[in-house]
């Protein structure tokens, strides 16, 4: 059984991560947009929306798992991507490997229906 302690710290990692990928995928999808660079970087901005579809989801107990595979094919595109074009990204293997755990765990507070706690 899990301890108060730590429930709130899953708590404070699980929405750290999605608040922190949603941000990050956002900002993925402005600069993808972005008219300064003189064209529209396609795979960034299909690449950010599906992670930050995801993102969203995994916020939400009833939506984590399809959320989380989103953030993982996200993650992973945008992994091989850098990878083909030269650049390894460490941190991109922290994001799924830290995704893959919350979705193995669930989430850390419980689901409500309209009756009650479930």
């Amino acid at each position: 059984m899990a301890t108060p302690t730590l429930r709130r710290s899953f708590f404070a990692f699980h929405l750290t991560l999605g608040l922190v990928l949603l941000v990050f995928s956002a900002k993925t999808v402005v600069e993808g947009l972005s008219p300064g660079t003189g064209h529209l970087n396609h795979p960034a901005v299909l690449i950010g929306t599906i992670e930050a579809l995801g993102a969203v989801l995994f916020l939400f107990p009833r939506t984590l798992r399809t959320g989380g595979v989103l953030l993982l094919v996200s993650i992973g595109l945008a992994f091989l991507l850098h990878g083909l074009s030269g650049q390894f990204r460490g941190d991109f293997l922290v994001y799924g490997t830290a995704t893959w755990f919350v979705m193995m765990h669930g989430p850390a507070w419980p689901r409500v229906r309209a009756g009650g706690l479930i």
